[in-house]
């Protein structure tokens, strides 16, 4: 089976690592150099080079360059793993098995953008790791491997990132041998019960202390390493918080981001509806200059 790999992050790594693991290596690989968009981007030409597997640098997946140089390996299928920009038709029709993509969410429901970071914004409890056959739409076409994957309140980006790649690399073990011999189950997508969750922009990482301290927490769960970190100013200086803890406040006359503590371990802040220290930041600050954030 002739499989063309697309991807650029760490976990299109990840996987690449597993399917040569696994003795299906693929025959081609596209990435990217470079990334504006993705935090956690990873030029994948070095693994490639170590395995003696053709691989091409593109910024425009759908040019007729790329295409043509995919169209020359003869894929049987493509697997497309880290890549945010969507495939067109000419693509997506070329292999006969068809485009594979992966979305760490339970489809039909949180298609769209960011949905790592989204799932721990929103203070979810569980995700998924789905893996599905790509169509012209943004995450609808049918699903052929989806598995659940639980969320603890101890989880961050980093340790949720970690968690759904463990249970995607297994997925890959699962099926991609089988895939080769026409033994796997394609399930349409429920549209019914499909919502698609929206690009995050600069402005949704600022922590507002009008904010619940939960809130505010998930918010620094959803946005800390690999990612860029929620943030706030101080004297407009841009302070990124990596870490944090939420602290029972019971009292009604302290107004939001008031200082109402300098402890050891980091500040405590009085939110919307309790309170929270800071317990990782980045610059470092002297908290004595002010009584407010």
């Amino acid at each position: 089976m002739n499989i063309v790999f697309i991807g650029a992050v760490k976990f299109s790594k990840s996987c690449l690592e597993k399917l040569i693991e696994i003795n299906f290596p693929p025959v081609a690989v596209c990435t990217l150099e470079i990334s504006k968009s993705n935090a956690d981007h990873s030029d994948l030409t070095n693994l490639c080079n170590e395995n003696n597997i053709p691989v091409k640098y593109t910024s425009d997946i759908n040019s007729k360059e790329s295409y043509y140089w995919i169209q020359s390996y003869a894929p049987d299928v493509i697997f497309c793993f880290g890549w945010s920009r969507l495939i067109k038709e000419e693509l997506l029709n070329l292999p006969h098995l068809g485009v594979i993509g992966y979305h760490p969410a339970p489809l039909p429901k949180n298609r769209g953008r960011h949905p790592l970071i989204w799932s721990l914004v929103l203070g979810l409890d569980k995700t998924a790791s789905t893996f599905f056959f790509m169509d012209s739409g943004a995450d609808s076409g049918d699903i052929l491997s989806q598995k659940e994957v639980l969320i603890n309140l101890k989880d961050n980006a980093e340790s949720l990132y970690k968690k759904i790649t463990h249970v995607a690399l297994k997925q890959l073990e699962e099926f991609v041998p089988s895939l080769g011999v026409g033994d796997f189950t394609r399930i349409a997508q429920e549209n019914n019960n499909s919502n698609t969750w929206r690009k995050r922009n600069e402005e949704d990482g600022r922590i507002d202390w009008r904010m619940s301290a939960e809130s505010i927490q998930n918010l620094v769960r959803g946005l800390s390493h690999p990612y860029v970190g929620a943030h706030f100013n101080f004297f407009e200086k841009k302070i990124i918080v990596w870490k944090t803890k939420l602290v029972y406040n019971s009292k009604k006359n302290i107004e939001p981001g008031k200082i109402i503590s300098l402890d050891i371990d980091g500040p405590i802040i009085m939110t919307g509806e309790n309170a929270i220290q800071l317990l990782e930041i980045e610059p470092l600050l002297d908290l004595t200059e002010g009584n407010y954030l």
